[in-house]
C-alpha cells in the first residue's frame, strides 16, 4: 500500500478526530497498512471497525490500542490509548468505501471491473494473464470482491503497478453501485446474467438491473465489454451512453470464436477472432464456456493495447484459481475435477459438460446451491435431469434437495444415483461406490465446504 496520511483519511471520509496529545502531529502520521482484523494491527495500520452478523468490530478496539495501531475508524465513541488516533464516523462500511474512491485517484492507471452470474473469477483471473504480458497489473485475490474485499484489494495497489482488475460481487440490489462508485472502471466486462442469487434478486431482469449497476459507474471516455451470447445482455444494445465491446461464440460481432476443440480434461483449443486479427490458442481448462472467458480477455486486451501476440500468451499461460475446476490426476487411482469453490446452475451444467468429455467413467459428487430461495426445488431437480442427460454414470447428490436433484436424475434414466444429507454421511456410507480409474466431479457452493470431499478423496485427514 501506499502511504497516506491520517490528514487524507479525513479529507477522503469526513471524520471527526480525537486524539491525544499534538494535533497537527496526529494528523500527519503515515497509514500503510488497512485491516478489518483486530490480529492484524500495528504500527502503520488503519482498523476499520466494521458491525457484522457475527461480530462487532468496535468490541476489539481495546486490543488494536494495545496492538499500537495508529488509527481506527469507528462509528463509536472509545477513548484511544498508547497514542492511537480514533476517527469517528457515521458509517464505517461508507468511510471504508469512501476511502477507496480517494486511494483510487492516486493511481493514473486503467482500472478494469468484471461482475457476473458465473464465471466472473475465472474471468478475472484470464483478463489478468493477458494484461500482465504488457503491464505491471494488480488482480483481485480469491474472493475479495464484496464490500470490503474490494477495497482491500485496491489498498494493494503501489507506485510500480501499471493496471488493476477488480472482480465485484453482489447478491442485493445496491452493492454493486456502492462497490463501483469507489472503483469508477475505464472497462467494465459483464461475463453473463444467469440465475446465481436470484432468490434474493427476484428475476433474471432484476439480476441485469442488479449487474448494471456497475456499468452506471464507468469513466466517461469508458467502454462496456458484454457477452453477445447472453439472452439478457443483448437487450442493452443501444441503450448505455458508453460503447459497447461485444464477445461471443454463437453471436459473431466484434469478437467471436470458431474451431472450438475441447481436448479431454485437458484443455480447450480454439481461434480467436479480434479487430486487429485472428490467432488460435490453447486454453489450459477444459470446457467450452472457457472460450467465452478467452474472448472477454482478448477484448480487454485489444482495449489496452497489447499485441495478439501477447494475448495468446497470456491465455496459453492462465492459470485457475484453486478449486475452480482444477484438474488433480492420478489421485489415489481417480481423476479429480475440483469446482468446489462455487456452485449455481448455469456453472453446475457447464461442469457437467467438462465431466462429459472424460474417458472411462464418469461420476458427480454434487452438492447444495445457495442463494436460490423458493427456486431451490425446480433448480436442483433441473440440475439432476442434466447429469442425466450428459450421461453421468454415477450421480452422488449431497445435502439440502438432494432428493430434488435425485428425482430429475432419475427422471432422465439415470439408475445410479445416490443421496446423503451430509458429506460426512457420504464418507462413511458411500466412498465404495467411486472406483478406481474413476473420474469425479465435485462441485457446491463455498458454504457446503464440499473441498473436504476432495480432501477425503485425496486420503487427506
Amino acid at each position: 500500500m501506499k502511504k497516506i496520511t491520517v490528514r487524507e483519511i479525513i479529507k477522503a471520509t469526513g471524520a471527526q478526530m480525537i486524539a491525544l496529545g499534538d494535533m497537527e502531529a496526529a494528523l500527519d502520521k503515515e497509514i500503510w497498512h488497512v485491516t478489518q482484523d483486530s490480529r492484524e494491527t500495528k504500527e502503520g495500520t488503519l482498523f476499520v471497525a466494521r458491525i457484522g452478523e457475527v461480530r462487532d468490530g468496535h468490541d476489539f478496539l481495546p486490543q488494536c490500542f494495545e496492538n499500537g495501531v495508529t488509527a481506527c475508524l469507528s462509528q463509536k465513541v472509545v477513548a484511544p490509548t498508547n497514542g492511537a488516533i480514533l476517527l469517528l464516523v457515521p458509517d464505517t462500511g461508507k468511510a471504508l468505501l469512501d476511502l477507496t474512491a480517494y486511494y483510487r485517484d492516486l493511481f493514473d492507471i486503467p482500472y478494469v471491473g468484471i461482475t457476473g452470474s458465473v464465471g466472473k473469477t475465472t474471468t478475472k483471473d484470464m483478463i489478468a494473464s493477458v494484461l500482465s504480458q504488457k503491464y505491471n497489473t494488480l488482480w483481485t485475490d480469491g474472493n475479495y470482491n464484496n464490500e470490503v474485499g474490494v477495497p482491500l484489494t485496491m489498498f494493494r495497489i503501489e507506485d510500480h503497478h501499471e493496471a488493476a482488475v477488480i472482480e465485484m460481487g453482489m447478491n442485493h440490489f445496491g452493492e454493486l453501485d456502492r462497490i463501483a462508485t469507489a472503483v469508477r472502471p475505464h472497462i467494465g466486462v459483464i461475463s453473463n446474467v444467469g440465475v446465481a442469487h436470484i432468490g434474493f434478486l427476484g428475476s433474471r431482469e432484476g439480476i441485469l438491473k442488479a449487474k448494471c449497476e456497475m456499468l452506471d459507474h464507468l469513466e466517461k471516455d469508458g467502454v462496456a465489454i458484454l457477452n453477445a451470447d447472453n439472452d439478457m445482455l443483448q437487450t442493452l444494445e443501444g441503450k448505455l451512453p458508453h460503447p459497447i465491446k461485444w464477445f461471443g461464440v454463437e453471436n459473431k460481432k466484434d469478437f467471436y470464436a470458431d474451431e472450438i476443440e475441447v481436448v479431454g480434461l485437458e484443455q480447450t483449443k480454439c481461434t480467436l477472432h479480434t479487430p486487429i486479427g485472428s490467432v488460435s490458442v490453447v486454453i489450459p481448462v477444459p470446457g467450452e464456456h472457457m472460450v467465452l472467458n478467452a474472448l472477454s480477455a482478448a477484448a480487454v486486451g485489444v482495449e489496452l493495447g497489447l499485441t495478439l501476440e501477447q494475448i495468446k500468451a497470456g491465455i496459453d499461460g492462465f492459470i485457475p484459481t484453486k478449486k475452480r475446476m482444477t484438474l488433480m490426476k492420478d489421485v489415489n487411482g481417480l481423476t479429480i475435477l475440483n469446482d468446489s469453490y462455487n456452485a449455481n446452475p448455469v456453472s453446475m451444467k457447464s461442469a457437467l459438460d467438462v465431466l462429459a468429455n472424460a474417458e472411462g467413467r464418469k461420476v458427480a459428487v454434487l452438492g447444495t446451491m445457495g442463494e436460490l430461495e423458493e427456486y431451490a426445488p425446480a433448480m436442483h431437480k433441473e440440475v439432476g435431469a442434466y447429469a442425466a442427460a450428459k450421461d453421468t454414470d454415477v450421480l452422488i447428490c449431497i445435502g439440502k434437495w438432494n432428493d430434488c436433484m435425485e428425482a430429475g436424475a432419475r427422471e432422465g434414466g439415470m439408475t445410479e444415483v445416490y443421496r446423503y444429507e451430509t458429506q460426512e454421511a457420504f464418507w462413511e456410507n458411500g466412498l465404495h461406490l467411486i472406483k478406481e480409474g474413476d473420474n469425479v466431479l465435485v462441485k457446491a457452493s463455498l458454504s457446503t465446504g464440499l473441498s473436504r470431499t476432495v480432501d477425503k478423496l485425496q486420503g487427506v485427514n
